[in-house]
């Protein structure tokens, strides 16, 4: 089969190196992708929102099947502008349609499905312009700290942790009339504040049967022992420790279970990944958010512990088959460590030569915001490649990924070197 992955980061060079180990692999494309999906597959040049050009695409090259990586073509449509298309509509895809991706895709919507179907999940409400003063009203009755989230997609920027009333306040103030997230935060959900411990679990499902994959935990923040401003992701471990087998349950009978029978009433058929973002309150599953895809950097690890074939996943998953597909999971441990641009989350600068990719030898390099120059591979994001050490033992595998985020060079590199390090005092 010929398949086609949507995306450029570091999640989609790990789909493209898992799948082209399968045997049912023909020929593999990735648009755009980067260096490193460069080596392994087809880059095209086409941009993932472009559905015109990527429908030419895959009626040019014959493809299969369509794996959606990033959560914008989903959320703008890419599944129901090929159901629409008659040419196009036997093209096989994983990623949900446009009401399903609505679950990523605005947080109010997402917030009242949960207590619709009575998932847990914080306590929130959700105001706009139009009812500022309501929701200033309703700031001041809260304990802090308080989270304020613009409903829409705003690049993973969205989210604000006051600390002071009147940090909340001005927030709700700037997202809502100075319009901070664009449209984005023309709504804006302001929810209580969750303690505990965070874990992602991810469900692939086909709209009927589902399966969960190994869970993980990342780290998002720039600065090591988690301080200074949010990112995409610096880091990520899988398994945790703290989620256990009675953890695991209680998340699929309370959280998993209610999510898939809600979208059954809702008329959703939902068919892809659902990445949900959980505390894990004193024991408690509780939700903080849904995304319509998987994780990055989470991917990087969850998807070196599977041991099933994943392209047959992906067909399985595809066309309504996935009680029938074969899923094992390795017990080994994985740790990943990305490395990014000086200045980020903030301006940095793009082009710097990347040297000792070469010399990796006890980890796998997933390329994210790189691409090729000539012969070299330079920078071209804010977040420029992840490593991925596994062993089994936690301590080794963290060695792994962080002499490899050691040897990689290139000027203004920066990576935290704590990744792991507290799940490794937890176990």
């Amino acid at each position: 089969m010929n398949v086609l992955i949507l995306g450029s980061g570091g999640r989609e060079h790990a789909f493209a190196w898992k799948i082209s180990q399968s045997p049912l692999c023909d020929n593999l494309f990735v648009a755009p992708g980067n260096a490193g999906t460069a080596a392994i597959a087809t880059n095209l040049s086409i941009g993932y929102n472009d559905f015109e050009k990527i429908a030419e695409a895959v009626l040019a090259n014959n493809i299969g099947l369509i794996i959606v990586g990033p959560e914008e073509p989903l959320v703008k449509g890419v599944r129901n502008y090929f159901e629409a298309r008659e040419d196009l509509k036997h093209v096989l895809m994983v990623g949900p349609d446009e009401q399903g991706a609505m679950l990523e895709g605005s947080k109010d919507f997402s917030k009242n499905f949960m207590v619709k179907y009575g998932v847990p999940t914080a306590k929130s409400q959700t105001f706009t312009k139009d009812t500022l003063e309501e929701g200033l009203a309703y700031l001041s009755t809260h304990k802090l700290p308080i989270v304020l989230k613009a409903d829409g997609l705003a690049a993973g920027k969205g989210v604000i942790i006051a600390q002071t009333l009147d940090e909340a306040n001005e927030t709700l103030k700037e997202m809502l009339v100075d319009a901070k997230f664009g449209d984005a935060s023309s709504k804006v959900v302001i929810e209580e504040f969750l303690t505990g411990i965070e874990v992602s679990v991810f469900v692939l499902t086909d709209g009927e049967s589902y399966k969960i994959l190994p869970e993980a935990k990342d780290y998002k923040r720039i600065g090591e022992g988690d301080t200074g401003l949010n990112t995409g992701g610096m880091g990520a471990v899988s398994p945790v420790p703290f989620a256990t087998e009675k953890f695991m349950l209680a998340v699929e009978e309370n959280v998993v279970k209610p999510t898939m029978a809600g979208l059954k009433a809702e008329g959703i058929k939902y068919n892809g990944f659902i990445f949900i973002g959980l505390m894990n309150h004193g024991g408690e599953p509780l939700v903080i958010e849904y995304n319509a895809r998987m994780g990055d950097p989470e991917t990087e690890v969850v998807l070196p512990r599977i041991e099933s074939d994943f392209l047959a996943l992906m067909i399985a998953t595809a066309k309504g088959e996935l009680h029938e597909a074969d899923f094992q999971v390795s017990k080994q441990h994985a740790v990943t460590t990305v490395v990014v641009a000086g200045g980020y989350p903030g301006d940095y600068g793009k082009g710097a030569v990347i040297s000792g990719i070469d010399t990796i030898s006890e980890a796998t390099v997933f390329h994210a915001g790189t691409k090729l120059e000539g012969d070299a591979v330079v920078t071209n994001g804010g977040r420029v490649m992840v490593l991925t050490g596994m062993s089994n033992t936690l301590e080794r595998a963290i060695q792994k990924s962080q002499k490899a985020a050691h040897d990689i060079a290139y000027d203004g590199k920066y990576y935290r070197k704590d990744i792991g390090l507290d799940v490794l005092r937890y176990s």
